[in-house]
């Protein structure tokens, strides 16, 4: 009862791509541009105006991007400014040197904090009872276990 069939493997359906679907960010990318970084700043906290934040990140040199610019974000902008601003947000730019220069500053500040409290905590340690004792491990084969000799 042998019957002629084709293998499976030969028959072969097209393949047919599937939507997939990606839920909307609720913040809307710019088009990326060389050399500038793009950040949404908080302008208001809770329904308050925030004005020490925005003032600070000015000082910093991040600087506010016009809607006009950036027509495919499909916003119209604030009113009075020209901004773009989403829900207490306004996106604003910066060259890529400046925020690796912060980037670098604000490391090596972490950096120094780590190292100060590893140093106060090593200052208690006293060699009759180490904080720190390096224990060392090692596995081995035993020879003969489960061979079955006594």
């Amino acid at each position: 009862m042998t019957q002629n069939r084709t293998p499976r493997d030969l028959v072969s359906r097209e393949k047919t791509a599937r939507a997939v679907y990606v839920p909307p960010t609720s913040l809307p990318d710019p088009t990326p541009e060389p050399g500038v970084v793009f950040r949404w700043i908080a302008t208001h906290v809770l329904g308050q105006a925030d004005p020490t934040n925005v003032s600070r990140k000015m000082r910093e040199g991040w600087e506010p991007v016009k809607a006009v610019d950036h027509p495919e974000l499909m916003i119209t902008g604030n009113a009075q400014t020209g901004n773009v601003e989403i829900g207490g947000l306004m996106l604003c730019k910066n060259s890529t040197e400046k925020v690796a220069a912060m980037k670098d500053y604000y490391d090596g500040q972490a950096q120094n904090q780590m190292d100060s409290v590893d140093n106060h905590f090593m200052r208690n340690n006293d060699p009759r009872m180490p904080l720190f004792s390096d224990r060392k491990s090692t596995t081995s084969r035993g020879s003969g276990f489960g061979t079955g000799s006594k």
